[in-house]
């Protein structure tokens, strides 16, 4: 008997024509991005320590460029990064212990972790205009 093979009529790995795009994948992807944007903001910190640690005219230099207008929209999306990020880690955390896959707490816990980390940020940029 001769060893026929036919195609399959479905795709052999997944992609994004067999996935629909949920709440839940949409906070992986944005996860992943804030973690990198994490590598380009701590690259911001260590540029302002060293120029703290050259001198004063380095300093005021990057500090004029930190204080502008688009220095402080930099660092706003760092900051929502930087606390989307640590509460995506921490929906992880619950995740470890097998609490939360479930698709209505799934779905719950992704939307408060957008909703948490903007109501966060805004908390901090009142913050930082009221100490200003």
């Amino acid at each position: 008997m001769a060893d026929v093979r036919t195609t399959p009529s479905r795709p052999l790995s997944p992609h994004l024509q067999v996935f629909r795009f949920i709440l839940t994948m949409a906070m992986s992807i944005v996860h992943r991005v804030t973690g990198g944007a994490l590598y380009f903001g701590a690259a911001l910190v260590t540029l302002w320590l060293v120029a703290a640690a050259s001198g004063p005219e380095w300093y005021a230099l990057v500090d004029g460029v930190y204080s502008s207008w688009f220095g402080r929209l930099v660092l706003l999306g760092f900051v929502w990064a930087l606390i989307h990020h640590a509460l995506g880690g921490v929906r992880h955390f619950i995740w470890d212990f097998g609490f939360g896959f479930d698709k209505k707490t799934a779905d719950a816990m992704a939307l408060m972790s957008l909703a948490g980390s903007l109501g966060l940020t805004a908390v901090v940029a009142i913050l930082a205009l009221l100490l200003a």
